[in-house]
């Protein structure tokens, strides 16, 4: 397929845009360009050629299976897409007064109030605008904490060495020390790492449970009293809810403050199809210092308000509003049983595949998992000389999307997968068959697996080659 570029033929345009009918002010030279910009020649029939082509070689979650383990490629119901179009949502502005956007504001009030539900927390900001985004908000919100009580020798966040890498990146960013402690052989937190680890400059613990092997931690408990014992917060990475919305709370496990994935958990549209939104919700003793403005109500109406002791906006005006309304649509669609269902079916279909695989392929931790499981490659690698990567690329060969690769660290070879609850046990089979299959291909012939993909309008890239030497201009 050619490049937009490629396509161009000098002279060809079509117009799209009528004359302009205000008169067009004389710009400063300093402000003139130079050079026409080097755009491509193209008819209108010959632009929508081109990225409908395009859109034709993407694999999304509406082409197959897509089991991206830890980053929840899941259906997104167009019910939320056509709920968010309503144009009482889309043409308005956010500079509108309050008596105008109430509608909007209920959106924002009834959203806040679904997720503290789900998440058992008491307050929630709407601003920030994807996870790491969250996440850092969260950290701030615990800093802010600790210097209102005066108590600032309180600099350090522990950080298991399971944590998805933007936990200590955030906290780095945020302005603490980052203490990282190892986890145990199954994967989970070692208590007495964590009890060395605290003390009177302990500002927190950030955490996911379940954790980034899949698995829920039996100490979660015993861990969350800990950090509180010792004068710390306790902060739930929560990009990830899919195995535990409507079944278990974060606010009831002992954390302080949660930050979502509305892109992710709630199944608004992610990555290229975005954008995205990491609201932060947190028990009342932080609420004064969330970034304002957030929604109240009083009597029939709603009004915004600033927290007393907010950190500030963290975000120009209310977040990613119609991802927001997505996700109400997703949680108002489902209600509470279908929220619960949807948990369990995610771990439902995560174990059933790692249980018709752990025949084959090595199991990092032989334990029931939650939403997830991983698998290490390292002892076929070791047999075979198939990498996590080769069976990657394989997979691409069949019409799957990869799992996530190499990650966690904490395990060598790495294939995270995460089938999630909207697929059909039919559709799991098939990916089995095509996982066995690729094992059995890399016994008895290594060669074609290191050459995967086969099919795919892009063969084998030089990764390496590309991330360090990347291509970002056409050369005319």
């Amino acid at each position: 397929m050619n490049l937009i570029f490629e396509t161009s033929v000098p002279g060809r345009g079509c117009s799209i845009l009528p004359e302009c009918d205000v008169s067009v002010p004389d710009l400063p030279e300093t402000f003139s360009r130079k050079k026409a910009p080097r755009l491509p020649q193209l008819s209108e029939n010959d632009i929508s050629r081109h990225y409908t082509a395009l859109a034709g070689r993407t694999h999304g979650v509406n082409n197959g299976f897509y089991p991206l383990g830890s980053c929840t490629m899941k259906y997104n119901p167009k019910i939320n897409e056509e709920l968010a179009s309503l144009p009482g949502f889309t043409a308005i502005h956010p500079l509108q007064p309050e008596h105008t956007v109430q509608g909007a504001m209920q959106v924002l009030f009834q959203a806040e109030q679904a997720l503290c539900e789900i998440t058992g927390m008491d307050a929630m900001t709407f601003q920030p605008a994807a996870g790491a985004h969250g996440e850092f908000t969260g950290l701030l919100l615990i800093k802010a904490y600790h210097k209102h009580r005066g108590d600032q020798k309180r600099t350090k966040i522990i950080v298991p060495d399971s944590a998805h890498g933007t936990n200590p990146a955030s906290a780095t960013m945020a302005g603490f020390t980052v203490v990282s402690i190892p986890s145990r052989e199954d994967g989970c937190v070692d208590l007495e790492k964590l009890k060395a680890a605290v003390g009177d400059d302990t500002a927190g613990l950030m955490l996911t449970n379940p954790n980034t092997v899949g698995l829920f931690d039996k100490n979660i408990l015993e861990i969350t009293r800990i950090v509180h014992d010792a004068g710390g917060l306790n902060y739930y990475d929560g990009a990830n809810l899919n195995a535990v919305m409507g079944v278990s709370r974060p606010g009831d496990m002992g954390f302080d403050v949660v930050h979502l994935n509305l892109h992710k958990t709630f199944s608004t549209p992610h990555g290229g199809g975005g954008p995205g939104s990491g609201p932060v919700g947190c028990k009342s003793l932080l609420a004064p210092f969330l970034p304002g403005p957030v929604v109240k109500k009083q009597q029939n109406r709603y009004h915004f308000e600033k927290p007393e002791h907010s950190i500030g906006q963290v975000k120009s005006f209310y977040g990613n509003f119609t991802v927001v309304v997505k996700a109400l649509s997703y949680i108002l669609t489902l209600g509470a049983e279908g929220i619960r269902e949807a948990a369990q079916n995610a771990v439902l279909n995560a174990n059933y595949m790692m249980k018709k695989l752990d025949d084959l392929y090595t199991i990092a931790y032989q334990e029931r998992c939650m939403h997830e499981f991983v698998m290490s490659l390292e002892p076929l690698k070791k047999e075979t000389g198939i990498s996590a990567m080769d069976i990657a690329k394989g997979l691409l060969d069949n019409g799957i999307h990869p799992p996530t690769m190499y990650f966690p660290l904490i395990v060598h070879e790495a294939l995270m997968v995460e089938p999630t609850e909207t697929e059909s046990k039919e559709t799991l089979d098939e990916a089995i068959e095509v996982f066995r299959r690729l094992y059995e291909t890399a016994k008895t012939d290594p060669q074609s697996l290191h050459e995967a993909p086969h099919h795919t309008a892009v063969r084998r890239l030089d990764e390496v080659g590309a991330a360090r030497n990347p291509k970002l201009r056409y050369l005319f």
